[in-house]
């Protein structure tokens, strides 16, 4: 089981962004915060409202640019360049 009250809020919060962000894959949440994609939406079933989990199990459901393995040879990095300037 995973639960929000075991992590800090700070790294829930980078968490669930890391979630939502298109071009991060599970593999590197899972590097990061040891959450593998089935614990990861467990996680998100029991931080987000159910209107947000949905939307967010809709986006990434499918969406190869969030596994490493389904992602073209050609992208190799997590953000886009212009992400953040600052």
């Amino acid at each position: 089981m995973c639960h929000p009250e075991d992590f800090s809020a700070a790294d829930l919060s980078r968490i669930i962004e890391m979630a939502w962000e298109d071009r991060t894959p599970f593999e590197a949440i899972e590097t990061l915060y040891g959450l593998n994609e089935p614990r990861l939406r467990q996680l998100m079933r029991r931080t987000l409202p159910k209107s947000a989990f949905k939307r967010w199990r809709a986006r990434v459901q499918g969406r190869l640019t969030k596994h490493l393995q389904l992602r073209h040879p050609d992208i190799n990095r997590a953000y886009c360049p212009s992400q953040y300037k600052g």
